[in-house]
């Protein structure tokens, strides 16, 4: 399996490559020249497996220059008991009726990013065996939360590889930044910046894109990748779950073979529910993807119009890991719709840059539009969703999951009921305040720890082991810079 570029205009590359580099030099993203498939028969087998054997499956075929038995190891270490629970990885939780919550929270930090960077550092780490690199590799990391934790424990003393870590000072839960700021290894370092996450992101983005920065590090002995999910290597273990989860379907015998599910997913960047297009393109069976935003709506707009505009207000919510306006993995998602169609995505991206939005045409549109929904739910409606859902099921979810469950419901209204699996992307109590909130327990506390205690009594759910005695760990990180001097940040960080 060779890998493209989404803009044709880099050389074809091994996957152990298109991991190494991150995302293209000359700029866009590498994708698969071809997605493999599976064979309805080939799905139904996968009910004998477990989720090790089910991800080495799916891995092999996009990672063909890898060694099978060093594939495998890695993925064994990965997902491993003292990482993840030993039953389920990413347990499939009935909601009610045709309703599933996939928790994919289980994992070191209680974000889904854990299934993708406790894996990625181990083929990274082949990756640079494989090309023999004598360079140490700085992974560039721009987080709205999740990612720069995941990345951390993933990647900490990791040997020939450092982490940076840059997020949106005030952008981030309170929780989150301590997951951050107290984190250890000799190899890695936190920057908040004055920005927000798309100022973050983009800045991360220009340094790949900067030959001659590029050409300084390389001479100074250090080579960047990415651990975001514009490298294919944070993406391709998140394919997996969909196939784990449609598979427990057919286990419960809560679906019959060969029979068609929606799926629905909260998302900023596009990158969780791309690897479920890519599962679906490789032969899962899905009705309907509901992509499910915040307030900051611009992909529901767009799934709904075709216009993608930028230029609109940036809103800080309870949801803050979707607090994004610039999705990064739609441009594999429009090339991969438009059969690899690299004119269309330099005129779009070229449009984005220069104006701050693009126009797809309608055949792209309608092509889109007959198989992605977009729905968003507004703060009130995803702290009613949280508070309601807890009180009618007994489940509670965190604002994340609750944009997905709401939005979900609105398209349900007007379309038949099928089975719908809805990502649960993050631990409520990640987002304590929040939740605590939606359900209306009484309560007067200020301190962060002390409102994961009280959520804790008034539901009595258990705290997740990431997030206890948090607050008693040492800050190591207190790192701030401005969104125009990252690049400064990143060589006194190298020294």
């Amino acid at each position: 399996m060779k890998y493209i570029s989404t803009r044709g205009n880099y050389k074809a590359v091994s996957g152990a490559e298109a991991i190494r580099l991150g995302m293209v030099p000359a700029g866009g993203l590498f994708v698969p020249e071809h997605i493999p498939e599976f064979t309805i028969r080939d799905i139904e087998k996968m009910q004998q497996e477990d989720y090790q054997d089910i991800a080495l499956k799916i891995l092999q075929e996009f990672l063909t220059d890898f060694n099978k038995n060093k594939l495998r190891e890695a993925i064994y270490s990965a997902y491993y008991k003292k990482s993840f629970p030993p039953r389920d990885i990413t347990p499939l939780v009935k909601l009610d009726k045709n309703k599933y919550i996939l928790e994919l929270w289980h994992g070191p930090t209680a974000a889904f990013k854990d299934l993708a960077l406790q894996l990625m550092p181990y083929l990274l780490r082949q990756s640079i065996e494989k090309i023999k690199l004598d360079k140490e590799v700085v992974i560039l990391v721009a987080t709205s939360g999740d990612t720069g934790k995941a990345a951390l424990e993933g990647f900490k003393d990791i040997p020939g590889i450092k982490v940076i870590v840059f997020f949106p000072a005030g952008g981030v839960s309170s929780i989150q930044k301590r997951q951050m700021v107290t984190t250890g290894g000799k190899n890695t370092s936190v920057v908040a910046v004055n920005g927000n996450f798309d100022d973050c992101q983009n800045a991360v983005k220009e340094l790949f894109a900067d030959k001659e920065f590029n050409e300084y590090i390389s001479e100074n002995g250090y080579q960047f990748s990415s651990a975001n999910s514009i490298n294919w290597g944070r993406l391709v273990p998140q394919i997996v779950y969909y196939f784990v989860a449609y598979v427990e379907l057919l286990k419960r015998g809560e679906i019959n073979k060969g029979q068609p599910v929606d799926i629905t997913v909260p998302t900023g960047n596009f990158g969780n529910i791309l690897a479920a297009y890519y599962a679906y393109k490789m032969g899962l069976p899905v009705n309907r993807f509901i992509c499910a935003s915040n307030e900051n709506k611009i992909l529901t707009d767009f799934l709904k119009t075709g216009v993608y505009d930028i230029n609109r207000d940036f809103k800080k919510t309870i949801s803050p890991s979707m607090d994004i306006l610039i999705s990064s993995n739609l441009e594999r998602f429009l090339f991969v719709i438009t059969a690899n169609n690299y004119n269309l995505i330099n005129q779009w991206y070229n449009d984005l840059r220069t104006k701050g939005r693009f126009q797809i045409d309608d055949k792209t549109k309608e092509k889109i539009q007959k198989i992605f929904i977009g729905e968003y739910s507004d703060e009130k409606e995803t702290k009613d969703t949280i508070g309601r859902i807890k009180k009618e099921l007994n489940y509670l979810p965190d604002p994340h999951t609750a944009v997905g469950i709401k939005a979900y419901e609105k398209y349900q209204k007007k379309n038949i009921d099928i089975p719908v699996i809805i990502a649960s992307t993050a631990s409520p109590y990640k987002f304590s305040r929040a939740v605590l909130e939606s359900i209306k327990c009484n309560f007067n506390i200020d301190d962060e720890f002390d409102i994961l205690q009280e959520l804790r009594k008034c539901t009595n759910t258990e705290i997740h082991r990431a997030l206890k005695n948090l607050n008693k760990k040492e800050v190591k990180h207190s790192r701030v810079c401005k969104k125009d001097k990252i690049k400064d940040e990143i060589l006194d960080i190298l020294q």
